[in-house]
């Protein structure tokens, strides 16, 4: 059974329910996905289907790409290419199409991978959340600083994984313990309770973790 879906992140806004609550939605663009290939077990050594998601001008296509995508006879040349793993052999074939619909469910829980925004290099306080140190006792001038970094002559380093300042952001997330709130299949919308990792026109992989219960 086919359990993930690909759509790109449009914006986070908010509704309210019925008992006038306001709920923190994030807006989903999840158009179809067009099948381009299928992997199998003996070749491959696992089953799953390739997707292209989103659309891009042709010229940017490489040759080898245009004889991959022959099959799938694509309008539009794919802005992604993603696997979708299988337990195994797909009731689909090359060219076919998944939508929305036919994976989620309204009140499903799902899980949300992507890539969280790049912060660049950031300090100790906005990369871990140190609280800094006085600006009295003659550091004035160092109240964002980490504070004491070393060691005695024992070990006589600094231990690994320290929390130092660096690279912040710009990392595989996923988000666990969302719902799915609303499904517009004429404009091809995923409405879900939560945020989600990045910005705008991120890419995001949508997982059914646990299916709505029948009423």
């Amino acid at each position: 059974m086919i359990s993930s879906f690909f759509g790109l992140k449009l914006d986070t806004a908010q509704i309210f329910n019925d008992k006038g609550n306001r709920l923190v939605v994030t807006n989903i663009k999840a158009e179809p996905l067009t099948i381009t290939q299928i992997k199998n077990n003996n070749k491959d050594g696992y089953w799953a289907i390739q997707t292209a998601i989103g659309f891009k001008p042709k010229k940017s296509l490489t040759k080898p790409l245009k004889i991959h995508l022959k099959g799938a006879k694509l309008k539009q040349a794919p802005l992604h290419l993603r696997e979708i793993r299988l337990n195994k052999k797909p009731d689909l074939k090359v060219g076919d199409q998944l939508t929305i619909d036919k994976i989620f469910k309204i009140n499903d829980q799902i899980k949300v991978t992507g890539l969280s925004k790049g912060r660049g290099f950031a300090g100790v306080i906005k990369r871990w959340g140190f609280h800094g140190g006085p600006r009295t006792h003659g550091q004035s001038d160092r109240e964002r600083s980490p504070g004491s970094i070393g060691q005695r002559s024992d070990p006589g380093r600094v231990w690994k994984g320290k929390k130092m300042p660096g690279h912040y952001g710009h990392a595989t997330k996923t988000v666990s313990g969302l719902k799915v709130i609303n499904i517009d299949k004429d404009k091809n919308i995923l409405q879900v309770f939560g945020t989600v990792p990045g910005s705008r026109k991120t890419l995001l992989k949508i997982t059914v973790t646990k299916k709505a219960k029948k009423k």
